[in-house]
């Protein structure tokens, strides 16, 4: 090559732009960028948010620090102990009633990364608080394409009343800009498949899309000819790079293909179908891509931070791959009924499955001299503690990832009774660059984080 490969080099072609992972021809751009306080592997930060709570009895390890013993439900960590680190003790005391009656599911997830005690009420006059992926947003957004990125899999009206007098809004949103206004989640695998690549000249986007998808081709089509320009002046090794890639990228295609083709698809006319509709029914399939997009979008620095509701709160979801036929929130509600109660332990126990995969899966893509597990902290858990208790102490969080330094995974970190969940992410957006000096209830940064 005649000179460093730029890191944000695009790959172009009719209404789209693809950037670039990471590759061997950008290092001594890279290295040049370090020594002027540029980072080469950025921080990047995700909040994974499941409902109901768990069943505690079965949650919590045992043992502190590197010694501790997997919990029934945290066995699948097996695979990768020496990435997580388990907190126990972190509570929301905002999430609790404070006075306001029922309400625990709206509360928790309004309350979930703000930290907030949200306002009762089912009109338009919600308020609960800037969330830290704001937060992190703000000081990190100028250098990415999208500030964040929020993600769902179930769709969620933003009014009326869905718990006891609360809104929809607060139900639905883990994501608050500002005290008074959530953003929305977006739940089709396409259209945040199309939201990250499909960029270009104003009009040319939309013709392309159409093209597209009337010739039912892939994206990469349209970008092959600059891809096969660039590959002439690459490495052997980032040519294998390359291509595994733009492989990765139609693989994503074809599963949200078929996920479509399985599901009801209406017609816009006879000719063109619309794909902007349809949210997956296969809630395994559906967060296993969403992850896969969430790796791409970390991979090619597109956002710095994103959250993702694996469902809304008080979800009444069924698990059918699971047998699990009833709803989610009702089998919460056991009361003690073992039959119930192993239902819910079969959910909790595929949820750490599905985690585990993904911290597997991003351990396993090169970042730099690193993975992006190394450069990422991602938060997996709920405001909820038990699902049957509505309590919101003691709170089943994960951490994966380093975080640059900011995390010492491997181990069982207990915290002291009731100490705000809102420090560990006041320890995050500050360790993102953040300015900010408190978050919701917090009273300082989590201590223990690292040894």
């Amino acid at each position: 090559m005649r000179g460093p490969l730029p890191r944000r080099t695009f790959l172009r072609g009719l209404g789209t732009a693809m950037a670039l992972p990471w590759l061997e021809a950008m290092t001594p751009l890279a290295r040049w960028a370090e020594a002027t306080t540029e980072v080469v592997s950025p921080l990047r930060s995700a909040f994974l948010f499941i409902p109901n709570g768990v069943h505690q009895p079965q949650w919590a390890p045992s043992g502190t620090g590197k010694d501790w013993i997997a919990s029934p439900l945290l066995e699948p960590l097996s695979s990768v102990r020496d990435d997580i680190l388990v907190i126990s003790g972190l509570a929301h005391q905002n999430a609790r009633a404070l006075g306001d009656g029922p309400g625990d599911h709206a509360r928790s997830a309004a309350c979930f990364l703000t930290g907030a005690h949200p306002y009762k009420t089912s009109g338009s006059d919600i308020r609960a608080g800037v969330s830290v992926d704001q937060i992190i947003a703000t000081a990190t957004g100028s250098h990415t394409l999208l500030p964040s990125l929020q993600l769902g899999t179930e769709g969620g009206r933003q009014s009326g009343n869905c718990d006891s007098g609360y809104s929809c809004a607060y139900s639905s949103n883990i994501s608050w800009q500002s005290s008074d206004r959530p953003i929305p989640h977006e739940t089709h695998p396409r259209r945040v498949f199309e939201r990250m690549f499909l960029q270009g000249e104003k009009g040319e986007t939309r013709a392309a899309r159409l093209q597209r998808l009337a010739r039912r081709s892939s994206i990469i089509d349209f970008i092959l000819e600059d891809a096969k320009r660039l590959e002439r002046e690459l490495g052997l090794e980032d040519r294998r790079k390359l291509d595994e890639y733009l492989g990765g990228v139609r693989d994503i295609e074809r599963r949200i293909e078929r996920l479509e083709e399985l599901d009801t698809i209406q017609q816009q006319d006879e000719t063109l179908p619309d794909f902007s509709a349809p949210t997956p029914s296969n809630i395994s399939e559906h967060i296993r891509l969403m992850h896969e997009l969430m790796i791409i979008a970390f991979r090619l620095d597109l956002t710095r931070v994103i959250t993702f509701m694996w469902a809304n709160e008080g979800s009444n979801r069924a698990h059918p791959h699971l047998d699990v036929a009833e709803g989610h929130h009702t089998l919460t509600h056991h009361k003690g009924n073992e039959s119930q109660i192993e239902r819910v332990r079969k959910i909790n126990r595929w949820q750490t499955e599905e985690f585990a995969f993904f911290v597997k899966r991003l351990s396993e893509v090169v970042d730099g001299e690193g993975t992006l597990l190394d450069s990422t902290v991602v938060v997996h858990g709920s405001a909820i503690g038990d699902g049957n208790r509505h309590n919101h102490d003691n709170l089943p969080v994960l951490i994966a990832g380093r975080g640059n330094g900011l995390i010492d995974p491997g181990r069982h970190l207990v915290a002291d009774k009731n100490t705000p969940m809102c420090n560990l992410f006041l320890s995050m957006a500050q360790a993102a660059g953040s300015q900010v000096e408190r978050i919701g209830d917090s009273t300082g940064t989590l201590p223990g984080l690292r040894t």
